[in-house]
């Protein structure tokens, strides 16, 4: 009994440091406000991963059986999300003066992963495909949790830091609108792939 952690390490390497909605999002917060002042934010998405992983431990997943209404809903509140999410970084100028205007702060972070349907896939997947049947629940929900949160702490900081570089390349250049364009569309796409092609990618 227990939690295959080295096999989940490396699944959630590979989920966590891949382009998805949060990731995009701590990458645009880079990009417009730069690494120091997104820290807020970084640590609220990290943080806010945790808000469904311990209610997915203790069974929220049996729910979806139940009440299967509830998660379509959810579903599509989420795709809504995201793709408001999009559309805001699509018409978002690096370059512009932001003297009054603030990075999204840490409650703005914890909001990410409880709307972003990869967050749920990937969790969904840890618990059915990489713990043994019989594990404790609290064993095998810390474990997931701490594993995932081991691997935002070193993935997230790197996605926000590269928006940072990247908007020190091409702010107030032309190539900028076509960058912005192509992150929103690029957090669109990872959504409608996990929820309509990749299954718990």
């Amino acid at each position: 009994m227990g939690v295959a952690v080295v096999s989940f390490m490396v699944f959630a390497a590979s989920q966590v440091g891949t382009p998805g909605p949060a990731n995009m999002a701590l990458l645009s917060t880079g990009a417009r406000f730069g690494f120091r002042a997104a820290l807020p934010f970084v640590a609220g998405v990290a943080l806010g991963k945790q808000l469904i992983i311990w209610p997915i431990g203790f069974g929220l997943m049996e729910l979806a059986n139940r009440v299967p209404a509830v998660f379509w809903v959810l579903k599509w509140a989420c795709v809504a999300y995201i793709c408001w999410l999009a559309w805001r970084v699509a018409n978002m100028s690096l370059s512009q003066d932001k003297t009054g205007v603030q990075a999204p702060g840490f409650i703005a972070g914890l909001a990410v992963h409880p709307l972003n349907p990869k967050a749920w896939a990937m969790i969904t997947a840890g618990f059915t495909s990489f713990v043994s049947p019989g594990t404790p629940t609290l064993q095998a929900t810390a474990t997931i949790a701490i594993c995932l949160l081991t691997t935002q702490i070193v993935f997230h900081p790197i996605w926000t830091f590269g928006g940072q570089t990247i908007a020190r390349s091409v702010a107030g250049r032309p190539v900028e609108k076509y960058l912005m364009w192509t992150l929103a569309a690029l957090t669109v796409a990872s959504v409608f792939f996990v929820l309509f092609i990749g299954g718990t990618a």
